[in-house]
């Protein structure tokens, strides 16, 4: 694409020679030289330096050998390219999967032995290659870490280079602007001095920074591109210190309750606990709740049927010192007090039974939590009686009972029962007896779900086959051989298992991510660019006007915005009548020489009517074998390695 300009020339004839002036010596007429050649690149290279901080990347393989120094030299700016951060920043993510699919020590421990136990032979390996504890492995800290220090090997001299950019002036116009891969220009009657102070405030106006040097106005904006690229970096680390801090200081810990009871947030409180290793158990918030009710309803009919419809938990906490204060607590809706969060993980039922001895003294009365382990709460457990009871002969034992219990009772005739829905339309429980030795006083920890048959014997009902009764609210079971009753009774009172949890890296976390959205997004959008504006006298008296500009990388915005900034200049100093003629004169020459199928050709006149040159392209402009120059700093930029 050519663009005419006034003086009659094209755009691309003003920016080449006869001849290659790399390989030709100079001559009489004005043909340059390779020194000048060389020169005119330099200029160039000044001109387009520092539009991005990205630090370059080296290579040490086949160059010079290298000392010691030079190789740990080296080795950093590989740590901190682009390159080597991608790689990390992926082996993080990849590492990440494993502690996804497979157990985790720190999160459930019963769920990694049940993996062992059902994979003897991938266990070993595991083991080896630490998957049970993958984010506290050595291999993953070493990746965490080797991305923590590679980006903050990039973001701190880029920020001092960006500051010192910030500080700094634009550089001064190249020597030939028609090098530039945006480009324009025209003859006006106006004064230079008019001109440059023309250009000046429009730039300044169109919030450039500029300053006249010698014969040309200088200007630069996008700053905001490097800020949001530093940003983004910088909130990576935020996020990793965030994540890190957060490992460290984290408590995380549950708690069954059962309707009527509470919790207090001390250690002994809490069924499983833990926490990161600068925890202290002095950090306990001082707070306790207590669960008031818990309500569940559920589709009954439908695809959706059995999907609960209200899962909540009516709570009356209270702070150390403080007033009591109702809440209710539903999924993903905690309650928060002070930096804890109490979260709502599930639901279950606990149906009271009373025992008797055979003397028909009361043994144990109470609410017994059962565990559900499918969707429609078909849940089993275990009733211990340890203290307190005595056989016919008043001797001392302990009793056991296995429970099965469902609320919505299915299966009768078929040898088992299962639960279809999971209210309590239809409760039902299956007991099995035991009596003997509890194990629970031979100082190994015990399940209070599962029972410790081994020491036991199970009592003989339905005429000694040992069967399980099932019972129905209300209904009693008579051990044999006088040895007590157990009574289901007909209030059934539900329990809601609670997360309480401190994790102090959240909030870091959370503004990390939203300031590396916006950086991104900063750095993405946004293009730095340079503006040039020269005018000076030519030798016929009359003013030349030439406007360039360079970006940090190529877009079609930059032309725009360049003739934009064209056909405001131009309105302020216009085209000379005799600039406009001869303009006018060539186009029609070239219109009219033009082949009859060159209707696609795109129109060479530049907005205002009167200014003909508009934006030039450089690949047009220049011979197959030339490059512009202009593009070597993006060019050794882009060669950089920018995080």
């Amino acid at each position: 694409m050519t663009h005419t300009s006034p003086s009659g020339t094209s755009a691309s004839d003003s920016r080449t020679d006869p001849s290659d002036s790399r390989t030709e010596a100079s001559d009489p007429n004005g043909s340059r030289t390779d020194a000048s050649e060389a020169e005119e690149r330099a200029d160039l290279s000044a001109a387009g330096s520092q539009l991005s901080t990205a630090p370059r990347e080296e290579s040490a393989i086949g160059g010079p050998a290298l000392g010691v120094v030079g190789w740990i030299r080296w080795f950093w700016r590989q740590l901190t390219s682009m390159r080597v951060a991608l790689i990390l920043l992926f082996l993080l993510s990849l590492g990440a999967i494993p502690g996804s699919l497979i157990p985790q020590t720190s999160a459930d421990e019963l769920k990694v032995q049940t993996f062992q136990k059902a994979h003897p032979t991938l266990t070993p390996i595991y083991e080896k290659l630490q998957l049970f504890d993958v984010y506290s492995s050595v291999w993953f800290s070493a990746i965490y870490i080797l991305l923590f220090v590679s980006l903050i090997g990039c973001i701190v001299p880029r920020s001092w280079q960006f500051v010192g950019q910030l500080r700094g002036l634009p550089p001064a116009a190249p020597g030939r602007l028609t090098r530039l891969p945006a480009y324009t220009t025209w003859r006006t009657e106006a004064e230079p001095e008019q001109v440059r102070e023309a250009a000046l405030a429009l730039l300044k106006g169109r919030r450039f920074r500029a300053h006249t040097v010698k014969d040309a106005v200088s200007a630069e904006k996008g700053y905001l591109r490097e800020a949001g690229n530093l940003a983004f970096h910088i909130a990576l680390i935020v996020m990793l210190v965030a994540f890190a801090w957060g490992q460290l200081l984290k408590s995380e810990g549950g708690k069954l309750i059962i309707e009527g009871d509470g919790f207090s947030n001390t250690l002994t409180q809490y069924d499983d606990f833990k926490s990161g290793s600068l925890y202290s158990t002095d950090d306990l918030a001082p707070f306790g709740f207590q669960l008031d009710s818990f309500t569940g309803t559920y589709e009954k009919s439908g695809p959706q049927r059995g999907t609960p419809r209200t899962f909540e938990a009516a709570v009356t906490y209270s702070e150390a010192g403080g007033k009591d204060k109702k809440a209710v607590i539903r999924v993903n809706e905690p309650l928060r007090v002070g930096d804890s969060k109490v979260y709502l993980i599930s639901h279950g039922y606990a149906p009271v039974v009373t025992v008797k001895d055979g003397r028909g003294k009361v043994v144990f009365h109470g609410a017994v939590p059962l565990l559900p382990f499918d969707n429609n709460i078909t849940s089993t457990g275990a009733i211990k009686v340890m203290d307190g009871y005595r056989d016919k002969n008043g001797k001392k034992e302990q009793l056991g009972f296995q429970a099965f219990f469902v609320p919505t009772f299915a299966g009768a005739g078929e040898g088992s029962m299962f639960s279809q829905f999971p209210a309590l339309d239809f409760p039902v429980m299956a007991l099995t007896g035991y009596h003997g030795d509890l194990r629970v006083d031979s100082g190994l920890p015990q399940n209070v779900y599962q029972l410790d048959t081994s020491k036991m014997k199970q009592f003989k009902v339905h005429t000694g086959t040992g069967v399980a009764q099932r019972m129905l609210p209300g209904e009693t079971m008579t051990l044999p051989d006088g040895a007590g009753s157990i009574t289901f009774e007909k209030d059934i009172k539900e329990w809601a298992s609670f997360q309480i949890s401190q994790q102090p890296g959240n909030g870091l976390a959370l503004a990390g991510a939203i300031a590396a959205i916006a950086g991104l997004t900063g750095s993405l959008f946004i293009q730095r660019r340079r503006v040039w504006v020269r005018a000076v006298r030519g030798k016929d008296g009359v003013t030349v006007v030439e406007m360039a500009g360079l970006g940090r990388s190529e877009s079609a915005k930059l032309p725009e915005e360049l003739a934009e900034l064209a056909a405001t200049l131009h309105a302020q100093a216009p085209t000379a009548p005799e600039a406009e003629a001869e303009a006018q004169a060539e186009s029609a020459t070239a219109e009219s020489a033009a082949p009859a199928d060159a209707s696609d050709t795109p129109s060479t006149d530049a907005p205002s009517g009167a200014a003909r040159s508009a934006t030039a392209d450089p690949a047009a402009a220049e011979p197959a074998d030339a490059e512009p120059a202009a593009a070597e700093p993006a060019e050794a930029e882009a060669e950089g390695a920018e995080k």
